[in-house]
């Protein structure tokens, strides 16, 4: 028996296909491929909602402990149309066994990226003090759980290192040859730097909150990429948008557009408190504030899910595909104004926006908010 048949579900492509999905696995998928096929569970949508592999959100805070960012992968992740979250530094080597033990009872898919701090980020500092960087701890953490650990995490901000300086970044660089993991490393206020930064990272490592406002950002003061941006890119290193409260210009991002510059990764850095007050509130949401940008909308798409499971080495993710996992988001696109807001309170207004109506997750699905109330499909 299949878990889930869906029937008729668009391709941002304009193609119609039927999806097939058992034992978690897509099975079949084309035009028809369903036929006189059963399963436990039938959806038809008659050509009226799009799919797409399951949204993957690279930048999250979701660990329900933490004392700062929190959230529950599944407000953040399924309820949101999004079937796998990646918390991006919450925990540190002294919890990760802790929240690698809650992600069992959610439905979405939950990795983390390790903070190299042990501490994690139970304090804004964690970086402050260099005897929280524990390289024992963190690779004894990682071959722990090689599954749930899909890179590693350095906030490098004044805020966050104190007077360390660059000095963290550089104990990470070490941590990393010895783990060959994804080295994230967030960009703020400096020092350190943005160019010291940059400098030190290679292929496959990302700068998350590249598209932020603050002085240390990726735009010189003529709205040209600073050369060790140039440089960092030309290596292969990732740019990832990690809207969160304070990290996120249209401006920027309109003038990094403009010059030929586009993320690798659409992220929202959501938790609890940015989710429910904004500005992010969703993934959907950050990938309609692209869409305002006059992105295209496979465009974004293939940033959360495609490139995400590639750049981030996500077995089975990303792609609707047979033999990939059963994960795939039910959308709409649609068409109206609405007023948007950046982290620093500018305005745009969009002709459209990305609506969630389900996450399916291993052939399960997870109706969110605007699919039960909006939609009232039968899922």
């Amino acid at each position: 028996m299949n878990d889930l048949i869906i029937r008729q579900a668009k391709l941002v492509s304009g193609d119609v296909v039927d999806v097939v999905v058992a034992d978690g696995k897509i099975r079949e998928i084309g035009p028809s491929v369903a036929g006189n096929q059963t399963a436990r569970k039938q959806i038809d949508l008659n050509g009226k909602y799009f799919i797409s592999a399951g949204w993957i959100d690279a930048h999250t805070h979701c660990y329900p402990a933490s004392p700062i960012y929190y959230d529950e992968p599944d407000l953040a992740g399924a309820a949101c149309g999004v079937t796998t979250v990646i918390d991006a530094g919450s925990v540190g080597a002294d919890d990760v066994d802790d929240f690698y033990s809650l992600t069992g009872k959610y439905k979405t898919n939950v990795y983390s990226f390790l903070n190299i701090s042990r501490i994690g980020i139970i304090a804004q500092n964690e970086l402050s003090d260099m005897n929280n960087i524990d390289n024992d701890c963190l690779q004894a953490a990682a071959k722990r759980h090689p599954e749930f650990v899909v890179g590693i995490k350095a906030r490098m901000s004044k805020s966050v290192v104190g007077e360390n300086g660059i000095k963290p970044l550089e104990r990470a660089k070490e941590m990393q040859k010895q783990n060959g993991l994804p080295l994230m490393v967030h960009i703020g206020n400096n020092p350190p730097n943005l160019d010291e930064i940059a400098d030190l990272l290679d292929k496959g490592d990302i700068i998350t909150h590249c598209f932020n406002g603050k002085p240390n950002r990726i735009l010189d003061a003529e709205g040209n990429l600073k050369p060790s941006i140039q440089r960092a890119l030309a290596r292969g290193v990732i740019l990832d948008v990690g809207h969160g409260g304070e990290s996120f210009s249209f401006a920027v991002a309109e003038q990094a557009m403009r010059i030929g510059t586009y993320p690798d990764l659409i992220s929202s850095d959501i938790y609890h408190r940015n989710r429910v007050n904004g500005p992010v509130y969703s993934l959907a949401a950050v990938m309609t504030k692209f869409l305002c940008m006059g992105f295209a909308p496979k465009q974004i798409l293939d940033c959360v899910t495609s490139k995400a499971a590639d750049l981030l080495h996500l077995k089975g993710k990303g792609y609707l595909k047979a033999g990939y996992d059963g994960d795939i988001t039910v959308f709409d696109i649609k068409d109206g104004d609405i007023e948007l807001s950046d982290a620093d309170g500018q305005k745009r207004t969009g002709k459209q926006r990305f609506i969630p109506i389900a996450a399916i997750v291993a052939g399960e699905c997870i109706a969110t908010k605007e699919g039960e109330l909006i939609y009232a499909i039968n899922l």
